[in-house]
């Protein structure tokens, strides 16, 4: 994403064409395209699009188109890719948001602080490893805030705030944006969906088939998933709710646990009583209460993500004798392109 080329649109409140071109962004261009007597909102937004090129391909160009159009018959065939939440819902270069979350929905505000301040990675520079190494093994916080860089404003700031209200690691997490304190939340039940997902699969049970005791969810008026219309699947309308997931209708889906979650039943239930109960998650503990306003009572999430691909294979510019191949694809919102490219890059 920050090497991306992204287009946006955006609303400004009661202003002219001629002050738009006078606003000057670094790396950002603002185009004129019309008035609405609607702004943009949050809810809006229906999906991406998305244009991304795989360069250095080590295949002549026929071997790759073959490839590719193989990949694409197979997602074709199962209707799609699984809806995996990509890495970067975890963080790419430091992988602890849903560990975070963990410790904060069982209540451990001192360790999700921990872990957010100070959990190390090999990923990162010397210094920010060491800085963090540091606050990680002595919890000295005003040692930690003469080491650690200014970029962590984050971090720094929780710091700050332990330094001079010793142990009070709830205050220190309420100091964060309410966007920043629900990611983490929203990370842990992703990975747990993540977890249902991959025994899923690893069990046989079909993506695009529903079986008794599934959750299906109905198309909206867009043809996306609502999740707020959601059946059980029994042996009296197994047969017609298959006939809508054909149709593009219905999506199975699968639990983003929360306090009020009602789980699937039959085999798909019992898949994600079995991650729970291994990952030892009581669903009442979503209710956080030592910070409410975090609380989630759960969601559902379908299980498989239609993709409609369009390809180019040309020869890269940019490495001599290899090949590159341009994907053309668009996804609803809160579905993620790394997924759908992750079944291409086994090129």
């Amino acid at each position: 994403d920050k090497r991306a080329l992204t287009k946006q649109k955006i609303s400004i409140w009661d202003v002219s064409e001629e002050a738009l071109e006078n606003i000057n962004l670094p790396r950002v261009e603002l185009h004129a395209i019309g008035r609405s007597n609607k702004r943009v909102a949050l809810g809006d937004l229906l999906g991406n699009s998305f244009r991304i090129t795989i360069r250095g391909i080590a295949l002549p160009s026929e071997e790759a188109e073959k490839r590719i159009q193989s990949i694409s018959d197979e997602i074709a065939q199962v209707g799609g890719v699984p809806n995996f939440f990509g890495v970067q819902r975890f963080g790419t270069l430091r992988p602890v948001t849903h560990l975070v979350g963990d410790a904060i929905v069982r209540g451990d505000f001192e360790k999700a602080a921990l872990t957010y301040i100070a959990k190390p990675f090999p990923s990162e520079s010397e210094g920010v490893r060491r800085a963090r190494g540091y606050v990680w093994e002595t919890h000295d916080f005003k040692g930690g805030l003469r080491l650690f860089p200014k970029h962590l404003r984050y971090e720094r700031a929780m710091m700050n705030h332990l330094v001079s209200n010793t142990s009070d690691y709830t205050g220190a997490f309420r100091i964060l944006s309410p966007g920043l304190k629900k990611l983490f939340v929203h990370a842990h039940q992703s990975y747990i969906f993540n977890k249902i997902l991959c025994r899923r699969l690893q069990k046989g049970l079909p993506l695009n088939v529903a079986m008794e005791g599934d959750v299906v969810c109905f198309t909206n008026k867009s043809g996306l998933p609502d999740i707020s219309r959601m059946q059980f699947v029994s042996s009296d309308n197994v047969d017609g709710m298959n006939r809508l997931i054909e149709r593009k209708r219905a999506f199975v889906t699968a639990s983003l646990v929360g306090y009020e979650s009602q789980l699937a039943k039959g085999e798909p239930g019992e898949i994600e009583r079995s991650i729970i109960d291994e990952m030892r998650i009581d669903l009442n503990d979503f209710a956080i209460p030592k910070m409410p306003e975090l609380a989630s009572s759960g969601l559902r999430r379908e299980v498989l993500l239609s993709v409609q691909l369009t390809h180019e294979i040309e020869n890269d510019e940019l490495s001599v004798g290899r090949t590159k191949a341009v994907l053309g694809f668009s996804l609803p919102k809160g579905c993620y392109a790394t997924v759908v490219l992750r079944e291409y890059m086994k090129l």
